[in-house]
């Protein structure tokens, strides 16, 4: 656990995801609901917590974060309420809790679904009253104004269902729900998000900085990232602790990157068997005769007629066209330009979203205004 003066805190990134995670803390920061913030385990939802408390009207006063995986019930109890002499061994004085700490601030409670169930009580208690009872008080001490917000990387309605979370407390907590997507769902922000730690561990290590060649970008681009910006963060670290030189190149990445995932190429543009014949003639379709995306390619793809790789190809063949946009790509394949971010979901949800920035490399084929009805070429 940690209390935190008010510090610059940056959520990194320029995709639309992140523009939507930045509209939400705004939102939060302007009242004093309590917040819960789901996602995966790193992706950023202590950096989400800082955010909405620095911009809030309690950022003068204290941050206190709590890991509530980290602590047996009884510290974790002591920490938050406080406890009086003689309470158990050991205790040879009064001390106060985190939560008399931060008298008109916030306290973060990160990882509150691994709360025992003796616990999720005692936290309840102490939202319906607001009342601190120290360890072995036989009243409350007295009474705190701070703001609750907590994070969280499991389910909690599927942990209510299996008997693990408590409901009543669940509705306590979700007031202002945030969830915040995995990396892999942001992939445009990796290049951003991994030159600034790059730069950040060769500082900090004072070694050369080395300068990410294009393979190796496609690399980063086309991998997971399972451990989301955490990982991110230990891979540019561990890149800056040895030193690789002026040129960063795939062989100089840590070797799971170079493994492809399950159901995807090796890297972002990484050749995979097609049916080369059925995705010509659905591109053909689509660019000579106008019919739409949502006719030709989604229909036969969710009866499993089509492969990922396939699709990851069909839209390969369009990006290549846009120059990397997505928007363009909408209307070169037909689809009204309403339909931009369902056709985004789309493609993450069934992982053939390609990074963009692989194909801005050569001026646009097409304008928002001229989009070829001609067959495109594909790349050999």
């Amino acid at each position: 656990m940690s209390v935190s003066p008010n510090s610059e805190v940056r959520l990194l990134g320029t995709s639309e995801v992140v523009r939507n995670i930045l509209a939400d803390i705004d939102c939060a920061a302007r009242s004093g609901a309590k917040v819960l913030i789901t996602g995966e385990t790193g992706v950023g939802k202590e950096v989400v917590a800082r955010l909405i408390h620095h911009r809030s009207a309690r950022a003068a006063g204290k941050l206190v974060t709590v890991n509530c995986a980290g602590l047996p019930d009884s510290l974790l109890e002591s920490e938050l309420f406080g406890h009086v002499r003689g309470s158990f061994t050991g205790a040879y004085r009064d001390k106060p809790g985190l939560l008399e700490m931060a008298p008109n601030g916030t306290v973060f409670l990160d990882e509150v679904g691994e709360m025992s169930a003796r616990m999720q009580v005692v936290l309840l208690r102490f939202l319906e009253t607001g009342e601190i009872q120290r360890i072995g008080a036989d009243r409350s001490h007295t009474r705190v104004n701070v703001r609750l917000i907590t994070a969280t990387n499991r389910d909690l309605p599927k942990e209510i269902a299996a008997g693990n979370f408590r409901e009543d407390l669940f509705f306590r907590l979700n007031v202002i729900r945030m969830t915040i997507p995995p990396l892999r769902e942001r992939i445009e922000d990796v290049p951003l998000l991994f030159d600034h730690y790059l730069a950040l561990y060769c500082e900090q290590h004072r070694v050369e900085r080395p300068e990410i060649s294009q393979a190796a970008l496609d690399v980063l681009l086309g991998y997971r990232w399972p451990g989301n910006i955490r990982e991110l963060r230990n891979v540019a670290e561990r890149i800056a602790l040895k030193s690789v030189g002026q040129i960063l190149r795939p062989a100089d990445l840590p070797s799971e990157l170079l493994k492809p995932a399950q159901g995807a190429p090796l890297v972002a543009g990484a050749a995979a068997p097609t049916h080369s014949a059925q995705v010509e003639e659905m591109t053909q379709r689509m660019l000579r005769h106008g019919e739409s995306f949502w006719s030709v390619v989604y229909p036969v793809f969710m009866a499993r007629d089509l492969t990922r790789a396939d699709l990851r190809r069909i839209v390969e063949i369009g990006l290549e066209s846009t120059n990397g946009n997505y928007r363009l790509l909408v209307a070169l394949y037909n689809m009204p330009n309403e339909d931009y971010k369902r056709f985004l979901g789309f493609l993450r949800k069934h992982n053939c979203h390609l990074p963009f920035q692989r194909f801005r490399t050569i001026p646009s084929r097409v304008s928002s205004g001229n989009v070829p009805r001609t067959p495109v070429a594909a790349a050999g």
